[in-house]
């Protein structure tokens, strides 16, 4: 477990570069209970990889960071390296959104494109020279996306349930760790093409599994086999749930067409568990809307689709 000092330095850090990002009720989920929505891509990259990215760069202030990355993460490092001005490399997968690498070109970092998934470019990144800091796995990663349940907290003076997007489990073990001596439910959301983490969970180890096809790539990849998420997971008694691909469409849909809020594969299955019925509905729900950076290409595809 990551200590209560690693957080609060986190927490002091985030907020000093980052306003909060909004959180906004949506009646028009038309449940008894309240829902809000923690929208993520109201920051500067449109993603909140940028908490844990400005963590980390603090905390190896002087070192060359590397790191590997489907995308969001890689333009966390990025705009924290413009800001503090750090020096970092950053590889995506060949594969990775072309809204990504596109926004990754406009800042001063080394951009590497290796392998045809985020594994490949993981293997790649790891052989470089350099801090590695694991989108996921880097203690001081996780304690700034710890911010994202304390902001949340601090709007809401009453116990709630918060739904937050599982990939490899940065931002989830975060929210655990953020939620743990509080009344707040958390409830973990894959996409069900990609189990890698509720698989680790569930076996007490890294278990390499098969990755499906998902329009959720944020949350499509291995984990290494030391990562800290799982057992952060697991001792924090987070509640995992998977979603199918024509729910995660159908919510990317709903956001744009009745919150007015553009939502990646990834942010969507939040939603995508709440219209399936996988969150308690005894208490306010927040769902984290975690980033906004899809493809025009395939929002518009999703957009037409009924």
């Amino acid at each position: 477990m990551l200590d209560a000092a690693l957080l609060e330095r986190a927490r002091d850090v985030v907020s000093r570069h980052l306003p909060p990002t909004p959180l906004i009720p949506y009646p028009r989920a038309g449940l008894d209970v309240p829902v809000y929505l923690k929208y993520e891509g109201a920051q500067p990259i449109g993603a909140f990889k940028v908490r844990g990215a400005l963590a980390a760069l603090t905390a190896y202030a002087g070192e060359r960071v590397v790191t590997a990355s489907a995308g969001n993460h890689a333009l966390g490092i990025a705009h924290g390296a413009r800001l503090l001005s750090a020096t970092a490399t950053v590889v995506v997968p060949k594969t990775a959104a072309a809204v990504k690498v596109e926004a990754l070109r406009r800042y001063p970092v080394e951009l590497v494109q290796a392998g045809d998934d985020f594994d490949g470019a993981e293997r790649h990144a790891l052989a470089l020279d350099g801090r590695y800091v694991s989108a996921y796995s880097d203690p001081h990663v996780i304690a700034g996306q710890s911010t994202v349940v304390t902001e949340v907290a601090q709007a809401l003076d009453e116990p709630f349930t918060i739904v937050v997007p599982a990939g490899a489990g940065g931002l989830l073990s975060g929210v655990a760790l953020g939620a743990r001596h509080a009344d707040i439910r958390v409830v973990g959301v894959e996409a069900l093409a990609c189990r890698a983490l509720s698989t680790a969970v569930a076996a007490g180890r890294v278990v390499p599994v098969a990755m499906g096809e998902t329009i959720a790539d944020g949350l499509a990849g291995n984990l290494a086999a030391d990562a800290l998420t799982p057992g952060i997971v697991r001792e924090c008694g987070v509640r995992l749930v998977a979603v199918a691909e024509a729910a995660i469409r159908r919510s990317v849909r709903e956001f744009v067409t009745s919150a007015g809020l553009v939502a990646e594969g990834a942010s969507a299955t939040s939603l995508a568990a709440l219209r399936e019925g996988l969150v308690p509905l005894d208490r306010p729900v927040v769902l984290v809307v975690s980033g906004r950076n899809i493809d025009l290409g395939l929002l518009t595809t999703i957009l037409g689709e009924r």
